[in-house]
């Protein structure tokens, strides 16, 4: 991949992972690059398909487009960075995510947001005043 276009999505993301916020000097893993919509799923590496995302987000997303939403049990997408606004689908409580819409909950559920390891993180990176949910880019 072109380094001018790893830049780019870098710099567009402001270093944060682009579905749970976490920016990349609040871990010794390193981002990645997110094909929204996975290469084995005919997905172009083109900045209208990439995202930034942190370790834990692009492993448990892997090739996933939809999850189910843990509240109505429907099949729905999951959280496009692209085309959709953060806001709309998430807010924070503290260190815990919280899905507003089912495409939330789902990518919540899917990419284990919440999982008990990385709330234990966020609170840790909050009380270290290092991570403050609703400050980060919008």
């Amino acid at each position: 991949m072109a380094k001018s276009r790893r830049r780019r999505v870098w710099e567009r993301a402001c270093g944060c992972c682009e579905y749970c916020r976490l920016p990349q000097s609040c871990t010794n893993l390193p981002h990645e690059l997110d094909h929204i919509r996975a290469a084995k799923h005919h997905g172009h590496t083109t900045l209208g398909n990439l995202c930034l995302a942190c370790a834990a987000c692009n492993t448990y997303k892997s090739c996933n487009a939809a999850g189910f939403d843990p509240h109505s049990g429907a099949l729905v997408r999951l959280f496009n960075p692209r085309k959709d606004r953060w806001t709309d689908h998430f807010q924070w409580q503290g260190p815990r995510l919280l899905g507003k819409t089912a495409e939330g909950r789902a990518t919540i559920d899917v990419l284990k947001i919440n999982a008990n390891e990385r709330v234990v993180h966020r609170r840790m990176l909050m009380a270290l005043a290092l991570f403050t949910p609703g400050e980060e880019q919008q």
